[in-house]
């Protein structure tokens, strides 16, 4: 038994439109063309989600040689390089992309402004698929800052046309602070017109800003790979929160809520409401006998799918909906 007498629910959390995107072009090219599907990395960054399609007969693979001749192959919600583009056409491969649609619009910012004669910077992590396929729209002219020492340290061929990117699902602040110390360098440096952290993570993180103050204990339920779930975890913690991220259920520890009454609970882009759900009943079983909805956000957008993978019921002529993300049940 633990002190954790309410449960105080982030809102928004859990699944955005270009998450919900990914998974439904990777379940409607299953039930189109059948298994197996290959899949370029993880469709986006759950566990739970990437075991779940592989149950229903879809392969998650690295390398397009391991994805044979005349195979259906879906890129990643992160979006992937041009040279991963061009080989997989190469091999001839039918190909879905998933990538979100957001991420895509930084592609064609940095495509258009590389034909104007633009360098980059680009705000992101090191490794973070995203970051790979952004930096590898081009075959040079594009430098990545982790941070604001990488700022002073950054040297572009020439600063008369200097641009900045970032990755989508970086900490709103995080990001501010490294655009400041690039500003300061580079005065006449081209920003983005519109801020390229995408809205869901924007909200989430607004979410838990207001959560934070309010709650003992936040747990935030996502991957350990999915860089918007840690980007949450690290803001509670920075409001002076204690916050600890799981992936399910099973990580959670009975420690983290003993002198805790009131727990807050968030959930990254790509965690499914499912896994909420355990982590409500399990910190409900170690004694919690409520749950309560902040007020926030609702969002609306969705992404239309690639074309070859609607389909059309014949009796009424409108699009199937092959899946929505479950309710909370809370």
């Amino acid at each position: 038994m633990v002190d954790a007498k309410e449960i105080l629910l982030a809102e928004p959390r859990g699944f955005c439109a270009g998450v919900d995107r990914a998974i439904e072009i990777v379940e409607r090219a299953l039930q189109k063309f059948g298994r197996p599907i290959y899949v370029r990395h993880e469709i986006v960054h759950n566990t739970f989600v990437v075991n779940d399609l592989k149950d229903k007969g879809a392969i998650f693979i690295e390398e397009l040689s391991d994805v044979p001749p005349g195979a259906t192959l879906v890129f990643s919600a992160h979006g992937v390089s041009k040279a991963v583009q061009e080989e997989a056409q190469a091999r001839g491969f039918s190909i879905f992309d998933a990538t979100c649609p957001l991420v895509t619009k930084v592609h064609v910012e940095v495509a258009k402004l590389a034909k104007e004669g633009y360098e980059f910077l680009m705000i992101g992590h090191k490794g973070h698929p995203e970051v790979e396929g952004t930096m590898g729209q081009l075959s040079e002219g594009i430098h990545l800052v982790e941070d604001e020492a990488d700022v002073a340290k950054v040297q572009p061929r020439q600063t008369e046309l200097l641009a900045v990117v970032t990755q989508t699902t970086l900490s709103v602040d995080d990001a501010a602070g490294i655009k400041a110390a690039i500003k300061a360098r580079f005065p006449n440096v081209r920003e983005p017109k519109q801020q390229d952290i995408c809205y869901a993570t924007q909200n989430r993180q607004d979410a838990v800003k207001v959560l934070a103050p309010q709650v003992d204990v936040v747990i935030v339920v996502g991957s350990p790979t999915s860089s918007n779930s840690n980007r949450l975890r690290e803001l509670a913690q920075r409001l002076g929160t204690p916050a600890y991220m799981v992936d399910n259920a099973d990580e959670l520890q009975q420690a983290w809520f003993e002198s805790a009454s009131r727990v807050g609970l968030t959930a990254g882009a790509s965690a499914p409401e499912v896994l909420v759900n355990g982590v409500i009943a399990r910190i409900k079983a170690l004694g919690a006998v409520s749950v309560r909805k902040m007020d926030g956000v609702e969002e609306t957008m969705k992404f239309p799918l690639p074309k070859g993978l609607k389909m059309i019921d014949p009796a009424t002529g409108l699009e199937i909906e092959v899946r929505k993300a479950p309710e909370t049940g809370a």
